[in-house]
């Protein structure tokens, strides 16, 4: 028999490992130029802060870079033409005038009467629109039957483009052979010559326009109006609120910022006004508005001088008319809003 095995008195072994220590860890040397340790690390950091820091930059660039080539430049270049006397034929050949084309607006009947048309165009059409607008979306944001069908059907004329809206129309707004003329016929109402008459010419490219983009404000009416919380029409109609009450105290003030919204976007929509009251025209007499100018837009007054008159310094001056009046608007619109906001 084999004698039993006794241990052996010393120390104990000691296991070695094999694996490779941490980047950076004592007694850790690395060779020069892998990319890791100290310079590898701030290497790492500095992407990390880059990726952090100038991503949202990044992917915002894009839109500035599209803004300052079809927006900013134009806009400069614009204001720098309406300085100069500058043909259609020779834009290469540019004479200063200084201010002279701002003065020579300001003191042109055509341009007053392209503003005022604007003017009355813009509140015949933005007005009631804005208005129907309104009640169609209220009337949508009820639980209806087939609700998606009178959505899709309220954006198909926004999805309708101008030039066909605008021809159907002057053949409903025709003199003799129009069908709005034979409907009022029919309740006793003498024939209306809607192109050469000022106000039936305004009150037909308007109902061009209200037909167009009710629907669109409607439905971003119904987008607000759908993130109301239904607790507020709940505590109304517990209050006794009648359904019209409840319209005015908790959905008006619940759409305030879209209301605003769409007046601006209106109100800009209105001053470009420029494809209707041309193909109404049926001809030459759309880019004057009209043998007498009765509904020649800023926008019309912009083309006549540019491409009939070959007058570009002209037409650059009355697009930055354009531009000043719309600044101007905004800040009125601004004033009345601070003004209405402190009294409530």
């Amino acid at each position: 028999m084999s004698a039993p095995h006794t241990l052996q008195e010393g120390p104990l072994p000691v296991a070695i490992s094999t694996s490779t220590p941490p980047d950076g860890a004592p007694g850790h040397t690395l060779p020069a130029g892998n990319g890791t340790g100290e310079d590898g690390l701030r290497r790492r950091t500095l992407l990390h802060r880059l990726d952090v820091r100038g991503a949202p930059y990044a992917f915002v660039a894009p839109f500035f870079v599209v803004f300052a080539a079809f927006s900013f430049y134009p806009l400069v270049y614009t204001s720098w033409i309406s300085l100069h006397r500058v043909e259609l034929s020779t834009l290469n050949v540019m004479e200063w005038v200084g201010f002279d084309n701002y003065t020579a607006l300001w003191d042109d009947d055509r341009f007053w009467n392209a503003l005022f048309n604007t003017i009355t165009i813009g509140v015949l059409s933005t007005v009631p629109q804005l208005m129907m607008a309104l009640g169609l979306a209220h009337l949508l944001n009820y639980q209806l039957r087939g609700s998606t069908f009178f959505r899709v059907a309220a954006l198909t004329p926004y999805a309708t483009s101008v030039g066909a809206a605008a021809l159907v129309f002057t053949m409903l707004f025709e003199r003799d052979f129009g069908m709005i003329n034979w409907m009022l016929s029919l309740v006793g109402v003498d024939t209306i010559d809607w192109e050469n008459n000022k106000w039936a010419a305004q009150t037909a490219i308007s109902t061009i326009v209200i037909w167009r983009w009710t629907g669109y404000n409607a439905l971003l009416y119904l987008a607000a109006m759908q993130a109301i919380p239904r607790d507020r029409y709940e505590a109304a109609a517990i209050d006794g609120a009648s359904r019209w009450q409840q319209f005015l105290k908790v959905t008006v003030p619940g759409i305030r910022s879209t209301i605003v919204f769409t007046i601006v976007l209106s109100t800009i929509g209105a001053t470009q006004l420029f494809g209707e009251p041309l193909i109404f025209g049926q001809g030459p007499n759309g880019i004057t508005g009209g043998a007498d100018n009765q509904y020649q837009t800023l926008g019309l007054l912009l083309y006549e001088e540019g491409w009939k008159n070959y007058q570009m310094g002209r037409a650059a001056t009355v697009a930055w008319a354009m531009f000043l009046l719309l600044i101007a608007m905004f800040v009125v619109q601004q004033v009345v809003r601070r003004v209405l906001a402190r009294r409530a």
